[in-house]
């Protein structure tokens, strides 16, 4: 066992962050502007308070995110609802700003060789880049969220220590980023691995700064949030219909489906401020945009129990 008592005996409330419209998305067939606004409304009147509605990256290299900037110009603002843009440098952050994005998010890794492969930089070069991002942001009072990729493991390089981990994620806290989230970006991790990770990055940021990103490759998702509940740690990243695949395991499920997340907490008691059924109906919605089945499990099994 990983504690001594239910892992949930002291959590009555959790955050979701909501990224199937980005990162998501940015991993599917492209789909219409207007099928990403009606997705993104869905999951605010699911509940969802916190959404990652899109990047402002190169169209060459993200094809899926070019109509970004039309996204934040036309989703009607809501209150209690926080729109998050992905903004890797200082021209990304700049076209955020003028979308009128209410939050950006930067990106790090706790591996060299992923940073190397994913942004052709070293991960201190690629801390170096997002300093100004980070001053311009916090000059125009829109808070940062940062990403910390391969945090149990990298494609290239296996195992990726865990000091490696919270020396990166230290550096972008410290740098101004108000909460870091640490991603399974291949999905490889299990509980114990994940629960020691999240306790030695704890040693160095406060653990109410941090939030989880696990991504469900091998199934170990849950089981991963489960074994980190009783850490602190109350903000869960997850993507509806568990849209967006893993690009380094060919045909392999990636990101969490939100649904099966809410399921999970739910049945613990405990509280998500999100509605079930709403939420399964923006997954359904979505996926028959896409021409396929949800891949969320409990989306699957309730909704065929319906019919």
């Amino acid at each position: 066992m990983f504690a001594d008592k239910d892992a949930s005996a002291n959590v009555s409330e959790v955050s979701i962050f909501e990224v199937g419209a980005r990162d998501g998305l940015q991993n599917e067939r492209a789909v219409s502007t207007q099928a990403k606004l009606a997705l993104i409304e869905q999951l605010a009147d699911a509940g969802l308070k916190r959404i990652e509605a899109g990047s402002f990256v190169s169209p060459k290299w993200v094809p899926q995110m070019a109509d970004s900037g039309e996204i934040f110009n036309r989703l009607p603002k809501r209150n209690g609802v926080i729109y998050s843009a992905l903004t890797p440098n200082l021209k990304g952050l700049e076209l955020a700003l003028d979308a009128g994005a209410d939050e950006v998010a930067i990106f790090g890794a706790a591996s060299q060789s992923f940073s190397q492969r994913n942004i052709n930089c070293s991960i201190e070069d690629s801390i170096e880049r997002f300093i100004p991002v980070v001053e311009l942001a916090q000059a125009r009072n829109i808070k940062v969220r940062g990403y910390v990729s391969c945090v149990l493991g990298c494609p290239y390089e296996g195992d990726i220590a865990s000091s490696e981990v919270a020396r990166v994620a230290e550096i972008l806290y410290k740098m101004g980023c108000y909460e870091i989230s640490l991603g399974d970006t291949i999905g490889v991790g299990t509980p114990l691995k994940a629960r020691k990770m999240v306790q030695t990055v704890a040693e160095r940021i406060p653990v109410d700064k941090l939030a989880l990103h696990f991504h469900d490759t091998y199934g170990q998702a849950l089981a991963n949030i489960l074994a980190c509940l009783d850490t602190g740690v109350t903000v869960f990243d997850s993507s509806v219909a568990g849209l967006g695949g893993c690009p380094y395991a060919q045909g392999a499920s990636g990101n969490l489906a939100t649904e099966d997340l809410v399921y999970m907490l739910h049945g613990l008691g405990i509280n998500t401020g999100i509605d079930l059924n709403r939420l399964i109906q923006a997954g359904n919605h979505i996926s028959h945009e896409l021409g396929r089945p949800s891949g969320s499990k409990v989306a699957r099994a309730l909704t065929e129990s319906s019919q």
